[in-house]
């Protein structure tokens, strides 16, 4: 393919990610957003939120267009759209990005943070060292860059069955997010992970092919998963952060003015989304319980501990290049 052809089709791509107005004064850019989140999950009210933000803080100039609920397409689909340039930005799971840089998954390793606020210190590109460092290597290896995260919570597992300890999984079959990292956290828990798509999850448990899977309380009750799941085992196991990414030649095509426009507005609905988990994860567990659902805790005999030793375990095992990465991780302040 010659080099001209190359070009043509990249900036194809981009026009597809990003469009911009006739206006000779002031351009308006129009940004396609993309996420795998559902109608009232606190991701798509993120999402919904930024836009809104970003459109009256830069007075029309920038304008983010969202496509909830794999519009665009699932996981996969999205991450090569956005490193294509196909759609300018969207949000997922750190390890969804681990196809392009292996190394950026470690920001979703179990038990990596101590705390909801750490976890989100240690993921804000403007200030976490850590995130920066492994941004650049990101900008090299996929032309995509984090640019923001948000939180959904603390993941917990829920099964049609009673599990109090990775024993209780042994040769199971549990939906672990179609990524590298679900699959061994899910096997370190004794589990056989099987990948599924969140459009289709509710379906996958209802019909046998998966007894349990895991998620915040948030997405557990959004969707409806109270319906095909008796048990919420309280593991906590990841303070569920997602990262914002976008494609790099997008990102550098905006006004530098507008880019931190952007960068605070999604720190602030990020930091909204911190307070949005606080005040409701009371109340989801309440509904969660009048749907019939039953909560299982240490006090009734739930080994976290056993949980978390077996989980590093497997993570050391398979991720070991990402030791010195959970380090700086952890020691985020």
């Amino acid at each position: 393919m010659s080099i001209r052809i190359v070009q043509v089709a990249l900036s194809f791509a981009l026009a597809l990610a990003v469009t911009y107005a006739a206006s000779p004064a002031q351009a308006q850019i129009k940004l396609r957003y993309a996420h795998v989140g559902v109608a009232g999950a606190p991701q798509t009210r993120y999402a919904d939120e930024l836009a809104a933000l970003v459109k009256e803080r830069t007075n029309g100039r920038v304008e983010i267009q969202v496509f909830a609920n794999s519009q665009l397409g699932g996981v996969g689909e999205m991450v090569d759209g956005i490193k294509s340039g196909a759609i300018a930005m969207g949000h997922h799971d750190f390890a969804s990005l681990g196809k392009i840089l292996p190394v950026v998954a470690a920001f979703n390793t179990p038990f990596v943070y101590t705390d909801a606020d750490q976890a989100m210190r240690a993921t804000d590109p403007r200030t976490s060292a850590v995130l920066q460092e492994v941004n650049k290597q990101l900008v090299e290896a996929g032309g995509m860059r984090i640019v923001g995260s948000l939180y959904q919570g603390a993941r917990q597992l829920t099964s049609k069955e009673k599990v109090l300890s990775p024993d209780d999984m042994k040769g199971k079959k549990y939906r672990g997010v179609p990524i590298k990292l679900w699959s061994s956290m899910l096997t370190g828990m004794g589990a056989v992970a099987t990948p599924v798509e969140v459009s289709e999850l509710a379906t996958a448990l209802a019909t046998g092919l998966v007894i349990g899977q895991e998620n915040p309380l948030a997405n557990i009750w959004t969707l409806k998963l109270f319906e095909v799941q008796k048990y919420v085992m309280m593991t906590a196991h990841m303070q569920s952060v997602l990262s914002v990414f976008v494609n790099e030649r997008v990102w550098q095509s905006i006004p530098a003015g507008d880019r931190k426009i952007m960068e605070d507005a999604m720190a602030e609905v990020g930091q909204r989304s911190l307070e949005w988990d606080r005040a409701s994860v009371a109340q989801y567990r309440k509904d969660l319980e009048a749907k019939g659902m039953i909560f299982v805790e240490a006090k009734d005999g739930l080994n976290i501990p056993a949980f978390r030793k077996a989980v590093l375990a497997q993570i050391g095992k398979d991720f070991p290049e990402w030791t010195p990465v959970i380090a700086k991780i952890q020691a985020v302040k």
